[in-house]
């Protein structure tokens, strides 16, 4: 049996009709950037997580980049971040001139640890940048009493996390502003490049709208710094269609991932994910560990696990298997191996399994048996 990472064309030939209609709609009114389809969808993204506002932006690093250069981060600031994400979170902190400061990730949801935060903050910290890692929320509580106390900005990179829901509300609109990612394959993935921001502060929001296009207030007014950073009209069509499924497959992921805790959860060799009990998990990645306390031995088990699923047709997936501190960019940061210990050990023993809405129970059940059957042995 071959068993994808992720099968995007099963998706899309479930709504092939639909897409090739909007997606045509655009061509004949020749609106190629921005336009109704993108504005649409805006407000129909910022309804389905309870927000204000939503402004349509080239990616969701563009977005990240836009949520801190219009909060007024500039050169000097420094920015929390975690040490276990995407370097796309880290580039909005840099494309703003400031330093980022990484913080380790807690041991069981694998984001920012609000407890080693406030060891991180100086008195030129500006901003906190919640990662909802894989699709879980972050402690958005106690990260919100520390911003508060320490009076810097809190902010969410939802990039992983398309209607997660923390305490019972939805990712987006716990923070000053939120930034997205419609990445092809994302929850809620683009036919390209695409993002989003989320705010419920109006200035914000009017602000970001003019700095993803040129600063413009109105054509050929340029009120503030900017950059060209909007959303496509195409992907604005494909995403307005795809978000009516999004519930669907939200509640598919979730289907998966209770598959894979019935078919492993006795495989005393590795630890699966935790899923923390004041939130909803949308399981954008399913993120395995090998468990063992040789780290030089984990990852040599871990490697060789995802080589026997590829030889078996089980394709899988690194998130991330070299960490920020150890990326030759961010070398000037000063950081040693060592550093943060936990991030270090899921990137050396993490491996994801396929995960996706369309997955079936007998996938599931071939790929948990492939992952027995290597420690059978």
């Amino acid at each position: 049996m071959q068993v994808p990472f992720l099968d995007l064309k099963l998706q899309y030939k479930s709504i092939k009709e639909e897409v090739g209609i909007e997606i045509q709609k655009v061509l004949d009114n020749t609106a190629y950037i921005l336009g109704k389809p993108v504005s649409d969808f805006e407000n129909n993204f910022a309804e389905a997580h309870n927000v204000k506002h939503c402004v349509g932006t080239s990616s969701g690093t563009d977005g990240n980049h836009l949520v801190l250069w219009a909060l007024g981060i500039k050169p000097g600031d420094e920015v929390i971040i975690p040490a276990n994400t995407f370097i796309a979170t880290a580039w909005g902190v840099t494309l703003c001139g400031a330093k980022p400061v990484l913080v380790d990730c807690h041991p069981d949801n694998y984001n920012l640890d609000p407890e080693k935060v406030e060891a991180a903050i100086t008195l030129k910290t500006k901003a906190i940048v919640a990662v909802h890692l894989y699709g879980q929320p972050a402690e958005m509580n106690n990260l919100k009493e520390i911003a508060e106390k320490h009076n810097i900005v809190l902010i969410e990179d939802a990039a992983q996390a398309h209607l997660a829901e923390y305490n019972g509300k939805k990712v987006g609109g716990l923070s000053a502003a939120s930034s997205f990612s419609f990445y092809p394959g994302k929850n809620l993935g683009a036919y390209g490049e695409a993002g989003a921001v989320l705010t419920n502060d109006d200035q914000l929001a009017q602000t970001i709208k003019m700095m993803r296009e040129h600063g413009q207030s109105k054509k050929y007014y340029h009120d503030t710094f900017g950059h060209n950073y909007r959303m496509e009209g195409i992907q604005g069509a494909v995403l307005g269609v795809k978000l009516k499924y999004l519930d669907k497959w939200t509640d598919g992921r979730r289907r998966a991932a209770s598959k894979y805790r019935e078919f492993l959860g006795k495989v005393s060799d590795i630890k699966l994910p935790a899923e923390m009990p004041n939130v909803k998990h949308v399981y954008h990645l399913f993120v395995i560990q090998i468990n063992g306390s040789d780290s030089a031995k984990r990852q040599e088990r871990r490697d060789a696990l995802q080589q026997f699923l590829n030889e078996n047709g089980v394709s899988s997936g690194l998130h991330y298997a070299i960490p920020l501190h150890e990326q030759k960019c961010f070398e000037y940061l000063g950081y040693k191996k060592g550093d943060f210990p936990v991030t270090e050990q899921l990137a050396e023993s993490g491996l994801s399994l396929p995960m996706y809405p369309e997955l079936t129970d007998k996938q599931i059940g071939y790929v948990s048996d492939k992952v027995k059957d290597f420690f059978a042995k």
